[in-house]
């Protein structure tokens, strides 16, 4: 594994995956932009979908040992994790912004 690849928050996820072949962790990866068919079949073999030339980043959820492979590929830049995402106007109680 290529840890220069992984950012910190991803680094540390795989520390607690048990399964290291069980798709659970949700990744981007920034790849180079113009991708050989050989780089192409790769990222499709692990799930990712819309694999298309000119694109650079993509996301998919990946095993530890995917994860692994793919930091040893050439043509990956970068592995980030992805974070669960909420909505910015969910209702709150007004109590918790007022001091």
């Amino acid at each position: 594994m290529n840890y220069q690849k992984l950012d910190a928050a991803l680094a540390t996820a795989l520390n607690d995956v048990q399964n290291l072949e069980e798709p659970s962790l949700a990744v981007f990866i920034h790849t180079e932009s113009v991708l050989d068919s050989a780089a192409t079949a790769v990222l499709e073999s692990f799930g990712v979908s819309g694999v298309s030339s000119g694109k650079d980043i993509f996301t998919a959820t990946l095993s530890p040992n995917a994860i692994s492979q793919l930091s040893e590929e050439p043509w990956v830049k970068y592995l980030k994790r992805s974070q669960q995402l909420r909505l910015v106007n969910q209702r709150k109680s007004l109590g918790s912004f007022i001091a």
